[in-house]
């Protein structure tokens, strides 16, 4: 598991108040419980303000599963 993927598993953790919740490069928003739009947007302000990073719009808007957000997060920070 990635250093970016490991650091967003304890990000996910705590957004969705779930300290069993798992999740891998394949997980999308109707895998994890609770995922919805209010907690997609609390979702990005975790994760901007845990890796340093800020995303636009549009890359939220294509982000399709946690991979995609694992590279984007890596991309912002290289």
């Amino acid at each position: 598991m990635s250093d970016t993927l490991t650091k967003l598993h304890d990000v996910f953790r705590d957004v969705f108040n779930d300290d069993e919740l798992t999740i891998h490069r394949g997980t999308a928003a109707e895998d994890v419980d609770g995922w919805d739009s209010l907690q997609h947007v609390a979702l990005v302000v975790n994760v901007e303000n845990a890796f340093g990073v800020k995303f636009t719009s549009r890359e939220v808007a294509g982000l399709k599963n946690v991979g995609g957000l694992v590279d984007l997060i890596d991309q912002k920070r290289s």
